[in-house]
This record gives structure tokens, C-alpha cells and sequence, in this order.
């Protein structure tokens, strides 16, 4: 993984968070949408904006990939640069969590 692409993402923003936490199985844009608002009891919302963008981006930098395209959706699935982007916030999260709770 380059520099460039560590600097990006990691710490990732809520909304590349879960993109890639999404797509490690296969999904179009609305499904994620629904999927992230799932997760996190509509605590998060990703505005169409912002995850196209966001899937844009991620896509031209290696993240994801576009799949195929079904009833005029494209369905998209991480790729092994956005497992490895995508595991390295998730110990992110669990030394902040870890951390949190010796400290209380």
C-alpha cells in the first residue's frame, strides 16, 4: 500500500468506513445506502452525493471495483487494496476502543 493512499484513508471518514465494509460482498449505491442505515440504526445516512463521489473516488484509487451493471445499477466489490485499507481502520478502531476502556 502507498503512502498516498494511507494518508487518504486512514483514519477514514464514517462514510468510507462503511462503503468498504459494505462491499465485501457485492452491492450497487442504494444498497449500501440502506445497508449503512441498518448498521448503525439510521444514525448514519449517506446522502446520494456524497457516496457517489465517494465511489468514484475509491474506485479510480483501487478501493473497489465496478462488478457489472443489473437494471441500470452498478454493483460494485472491494478489492484486496481496500481489504487491507479497510482492515488496518479496523484496528484503528479496536486500539481506540481498547484504549477507551482501560482509561475508564
Amino acid at each position: 500500500m502507498d503512502r498516498h493512499i494511507r494518508k487518504v484513508y486512514v483514519p477514514m471518514t464514517e462514510t468510507g468506513f462503511y462503503i468498504l465494509l459494505c462491499l465485501r460482498e457485492e452491492a450497487h449505491g442504494y444498497s449500501i445506502v440502506k445497508r449503512t442505515e441498518q448498521l448503525t440504526q439510521g444514525q448514519v445516512k449517506i446522502s446520494p452525493g456524497t457516496l457517489y463521489g465517494s465511489l468514484s473516488k475509491m474506485e479510480k484509487d483501487g478501493l473497489i471495483k465496478f462488478v457489472r451493471e443489473e437494471e441500470k445499477r452498478k454493483i460494485y466489490c472491494i478489492t484486496e487494496l481496500g481489504t487491507q485499507v479497510l482492515d488496518l481502520e479496523m484496528k484503528r478502531i479496536e486500539r481506540l476502543y481498547k484504549s477507551m476502556k482501560e482509561a475508564t
